[in-house]
């Protein structure tokens, strides 16, 4: 097997054994290229078809060609999505920039709050009904138990700690030094009552492998990755009053492959358009300990 084939099958190994080993599993689906892949893999999976739902935290200040791409995806690989927000923070304008609260507790209120309580099934969860085009209360209040992320370790500093099965308390708090050993391809699966479990099969993939296998299986992203004929790309997406594109003349993924084999980034991080990372102190650990992706 080449590089990408043994990242594959380790990758479809995760995502089957966590399927087997947690009763109310789901995915979070950021819509950008990791996370994409990783639905594709998990279609790859389970011969097709996503056997858990798709949970995506709608902060109303994603770019809107996202969103766009979002649905028309989702629309055509008839996925289950589940949608959650902050309404109450974004009721009291607690954002950035229209309102009273500076980037990082922005994040705080539209990112790790609406994801802990979407999860945790202490806030509604709602469905676009595609066939009428409206959003629905999902009846579902169970809690998540285990959520399949698209983090990779080479991506941010904190994210290198993680282990593909990590574990967070009932409060989604992340205990950094209690992560478990993962020897052999041996993972710990069975924790007590109340352990919310973040499974990663992405641990190990570079930002250069992610552009290789899009080539390689045609993954259909969106193209805010792709220099529109300004010499600017994004090379990470979030929300657009916090994230920059980055200077490039890569149009598609092959002219990606090609820019990251040549070093051209090499010491730039590719969260580096990511303002709210800066403001942090050049890290989303202590975000993250809260239950931040």
């Amino acid at each position: 097997m080449n590089h990408l084939e043994k990242l594959e099958n380790k990758s479809i190994y995760i995502l089957r054994e966590a399927y087997s080993q947690f009763k109310n599993l789901a995915m979070l689906w950021s819509i950008g290229k990791d996370s994409t892949v990783l639905l594709y893999l998990s279609r790859k999976a389970f011969l097709g078809h996503v056997p858990y739902p798709l949970v995506h935290i709608d902060t109303h200040y994603k770019i809107p060609e996202m969103i766009t791409y979002r649905d028309a995806l989702a629309k055509k690989w008839k996925l289950n999505i589940v949608y959650g927000e902050n309404s109450k923070a974004l009721q009291e304008k607690k954002t950035f920039p229209e309102g009273n609260a500076n980037r990082i507790e922005c994040c705080k209120y539209l990112k790790t709050e609406a994801l802990t309580n979407t999860l945790s099934g202490n806030w509604p969860r709602y469905r676009l009904n595609h066939i009428n085009g409206k959003y629905e209360i999902d009846k579902n209040t169970e809690p998540y138990t285990g959520v399949i992320v698209g983090v990779r370790a080479d991506e941010e500093g904190s994210r290198s700690k993680e282990r593909y099965f990590s574990p967070r308390d009932r409060n989604n708090d992340w205990d950094v030094g209690d992560q478990p050993p993962e020897f052999w391809n041996q993972y710990k699966t069975d924790y007590v009552p109340g352990t919310h479990v973040r499974i990663h099969p992405l641990l190990d993939w570079t930002e250069l492998d992610i552009w290789e296998y899009i080539l390689q299986e045609k993954i259909p992203t969106v193209s805010l990755y792709y220099d529109q004929g300004i010499g600017k790309r994004y090379r990470s997406l979030g929300c657009y009053p916090c994230t920059s594109p980055v200077v490039s003349s890569a149009k598609n993924p092959k002219e990606i492959v090609e820019e990251l084999k040549t070093g051209k980034f090499s010491n730039i991080a590719e969260r580096s358009g990511r303002e709210q990372d800066k403001e942090d102190d050049g890290g989303l650990e202590q975000l993250r300990k809260g239950g931040y992706m």
